[in-house]
């Protein structure tokens, strides 16, 4: 099918055309310029043909088949890198969402931790002046699309790797045989086939290709979403430069990056995880049929630090006066869409002494991958490269090296509040799924206009500082969600974007236990606090199921269509340029619930040895749900899948509207007969109805009530309900307020009680309500919606107030819906 792109729509179009050519490979050389807020620099892509690889997805098929049915697993999805090329293979992003170029100074990092046009058209890819073949039947010149939004691309030529003395120790190419551009085609398609066992050997000689003088430049064009590029004379993509060089430069505006200050007052960048994901930072395929690996070499001036998705922990290498290069590499091929970098005047926070420090050291002293760990176990299914599920060592590595940042002003709350509990998070992620995909984590504490709590990628994670108040509790659940993310949602990735819950419902259920499992929570406590967050989530599905499109709700909205593509490899993500999906929650939460359902009709212990098994099988691939659902039922005996089955399920939960009929037909809130803790805060509720309802003036010797003491979740719940009540009193929300030290809870906790605080006009605390807005930017968005609903002049002149100071460094799609709620 062709797609007919229409701007007026809500969504998102992913132009590159994957299916003729697939990026292996990808080497950025930037500099990052603050004083210009550009990026800066070239990236030189690597390609293997659609011929090519449309013979390795036949034979890799069969070479999967045999290996399940050997492990006697019945199924049909197919491995993640040989798709149908009808299909689209999509990734979500976590929270929802590497780089690379060796430059001079750099050869020993991996042993070290034509004419052009330059103007820019808003025309539909159809309407391009070239009016070339993006195929292979035509006699025109073949023209290569790429994913590109808000970049200026300054040339585009062709690499000579010819010209690169040594290739011949690892290729093919028969010299004397072929023409120039047959040999420099050749040369790449025997590099990016290199065994993974010689993945040092395949980075040394993708930097020194990416370091060969140009041969040509190429004729380019572009529009608001692609960048297309040509080679006269070249018809088919198996004739097309298989390494070209692309110059370019970010624009400030362009919405993969976030330029902004961090909390010290310091200027930083980040990347945003944005709809558009990476496109605005550099030229790439977005579908994540096109797994890549990378290099990137960036510079900035010394006083900054640059992290970045890497297997590496990167060091720094003094360049010219006050300007430092940092390298890092990936050797696990990975969707562009998983990049991420950030660029600040961090500082690394390390633990206080402790007695348990040397004991820590143990568990995380890096691991460097050997030949003989890489190929103890033969199992995956997965394109081959130096995968950590074959690695002995790896797979009783409970917790991985870590390092966090973040501005030296937050050094106090990282110690209180984060440090501490990351071996206990990575640890238990590790006794629930097993093997780390990630050899090493960083995690950054980003600056306040990060528009969610948290974002997952390759090698590092982003916290916002609304995790670091209050106690442990959310810091816990949060970083314990984005952990989950390295497993699902990264090395296990959707095939298809608009099934988002595959990362987000999974990352949801698992949060819980992991959470329970870092606190070491005996079995029945630990049912209890789930009992009490799966009566959270339900207020919170019925909230968003009241505000929330009908169309929005659907978990698998492409139906049977979920997967298509056209025949270049194009399509469209529905919904997924609309500014309000982001903040929308029903994929986490109705995916939380149907994971819920099916843990607790299997049984955990069912359940969850299947769910380290799929792991161990789907590592390295993307999935659609039903390749997930299959599996599960297809492991399982015939007496415990009471009457469930693929159909059924995805009929019953994914592809349907509002509340799913077996939720329906579980506990209500308002009961939550099962849950202890949630009938401790009705009992507390009915106590604060009681006080609320007294007169003003107290008889004098009446007491007040005694309130028992109650976690953060629980007083998440009180307040919830106390919502519900028509008027609360002045007196009645100062006692509130003093009783559970409401200002110094987390932000979770206080996001419900500036609800209170709104509904209620409590003045006493509007600076409460003004202090969220200004901190904890990555909650308090639908805040302003309560602002102005609430018809009071005072509160709708504190939002328009709160909104003129943020609003410049508000990310787009905040400010866009904000701007919806206030004017």
């Amino acid at each position: 099918m062709d797609i007919k792109l229409d701007p007026s729509r809500d969504d998102l179009p992913l132009m590159a055309n994957t299916s003729h050519m697939l990026v292996k490979h990808y080497i950025l050389d930037l500099d990052v310029d603050f004083g210009n807020q550009v990026i800066e620099g070239n990236i030189v892509l690597f390609f293997e043909d659609g011929n090519r690889f449309k013979k390795q997805s036949s034979s890799t098929q069969e070479t999967f088949q045999m290996e399940s049915e050997e492990a006697d697993i019945f199924r049909t999805a197919e491995p993640c890198h040989v798709p149908e090329m009808d299909s689209s293979t999509f990734s979500t992003k976590m929270g929802h969402r590497e780089f690379a170029v060796c430059g001079k100074g750099d050869q020993d990092a991996f042993d070290n931790d034509g004419n052009h046009d330059n103007q820019e058209h808003d025309s539909e890819i159809s309407s391009s002046k070239y009016c070339c073949d993006t195929g292979n039947h035509g006699k025109k010149d073949f023209l290569l699309v790429l994913d590109c939004c808000d970049l200026s691309v300054l040339k585009v030529e062709e690499v000579d790797v010819a010209a690169v003395p040594g290739l011949e120790k690892f290729t093919k190419a028969p010299k004397l045989l072929a023409t120039p551009e047959k040999l420099r085609c050749e040369i790449v398609r025997d590099l990016v086939a290199l065994p993974a066992d010689a993945w040092r050997e395949q980075l040394d000689c993708y930097t020194r290709c990416s370091q060969a003088p140009g041969c040509g430049e190429l004729l380019f064009d572009s529009d608001n979403w692609s960048l297309q590029i040509r080679k006269t004379g070249t018809s088919t993509p198996a004739d097309f430069p298989h390494a070209i060089r692309i110059w370019y430069k970010t624009k400030p505006e362009g919405q993969s990056v976030a330029w902004t200050t961090d909390q010290n007052g310091r200027p930083c960048v980040y990347t945003m995880g944005s709809p558009i994901n990476n496109r605005a930072l550099f030229p790439c395929q977005e579908p994540p049929v096109a797994m890549s690996t990378w290099q990137a070499t960036v510079r900035a001036a010394a006083s900054f630090v640059v992290l970045m998705s890497g297997e590496n922990s990167a060091k720094p290498t003094p360049l010219r006066e006050g300007y430092m290069s940092w390298h890092y590499y990936v050797t696990m091929p990975m969707p562009a869409s998983t990049f991420a970098i950030a660029v600040g005047c961090w500082t690394e926070m390390k633990p206080k002494a402790s007695p348990s420090d040397d004991l820590m050291t143990e568990h995380i002293l890096p691991l460097l991958p050997s030949e003989a760990d890489l190929r103890y176990d033969n199992t995956c299914s997965h394109m081959e490269y130096p995968c950590r599920f074959q690695s002995a060592s790896a797979a009783s590595q409970d917790i991985i090296p870590y390092r966090v940042f973040a501005p030296v002003c937050l050094e106090g709350a990282c110690q209180e509040a984060l440090l501490w509990l990351i071996p206990s998070c990575l640890s238990a992620a590790h006794s629930v799924l097993g093997t780390h995909p990630f050899s090493r984590l960083d995690i950054l504490i980003v600056p306040t206009n990060f528009p969610s709590l948290g974002m997952a990628s390759p090698h590092i994670i982003f916290l916002s500082q609304s995790t670091l108040t209050g106690r442990s509790h959310l810091c816990g659940t949060r970083l314990c969600h984005e952990i989950a993310h390295s497993w699902f949602g990264l090395v296990i990735g959707a095939r298809d974007w608009t099934e988002e819950w595959l990362s987000e419902g999974f990352a949801t259920h698992l949060e819980d236990i992991f959470w329970a499992e870092a606190q070491q929570l005996p079995p029945h406590e630990a049912l209890e606090q789930q009992e009490l967050r799966a009566c959270l989530r339900w207020h919170r599905l019925q909230d968003e199921l009241r505000n929330c499109p009908e169309g929005m709700q659907v978990l698998r909205p492409n139906k049977e269509e979920t997967g298509h593509v056209s025949a270049s490899g194009a399509s469209v993500v529905k919904h997924g340029l609309n500014p309000e999906k982001g903040f929308m929650q029903v994929h986490y939460l109705k995916g939380y619930f149907l994971l819920r359902f099916l843990t607790r009709t299997l049984g955990e212990k069912i359940y969850f040895p299947f769910l380290r098994k799929f792991v161990h099988l789907f590592h390295g691939q993307l999935i659609l749900s039903q390749d997930f659902l299959q599996m599960l039922l297809e492991n399982i005996p015939e007496n415990k899948r009471l009457g469930l089955s693929v159909e059924n399920i995805i009929r019953d939960w994914l592809e349907c509207s509002g509340i799913p009929k077996a939720l329906q037909e579980e506990p209500k809130a308002e009961d939550c007969s099962p849950s202890r803790l949630a009938q401790q805060v009705g009992s507390e509720v009915a106590k604060w109805i009681r006080v609320n309802r007294r007169p003003r003036k107290r008889k004098r010797g009446k007491r007040e009530a005694a309130f028992e003491k109650l976690s953060p979740d629980q007083i998440i719940l009180l307040l919830e309900w106390l919502l519900e009540q028509k008027t609360l009193s002045p007196q009645t929300l100062h006692c509130l307020q003093q009783t559970y030290h409401l200002p110094e809870q987390d932000a979770e906790v206080r996001h419900r009680w500036c609800e209170l605080v709104i509904k209620h006009k409590y003045t006493k605390a509007y600076n409460q309500v003004e202090r969220f807005l200004l901190e904890d930017q990555a909650m308090g968005i639908y805040l302003y919606g309560e602002l102005m609903v609430s018809e009071d002049a005072r509160l709708q002149q504190l939002a328009h107030e709160c909104f003129e100071l943020v609003k410049e460094h508000m990310d787009r799609a905040s400010a866009q819906v904000v701007t919806e709620m206030l004017f």
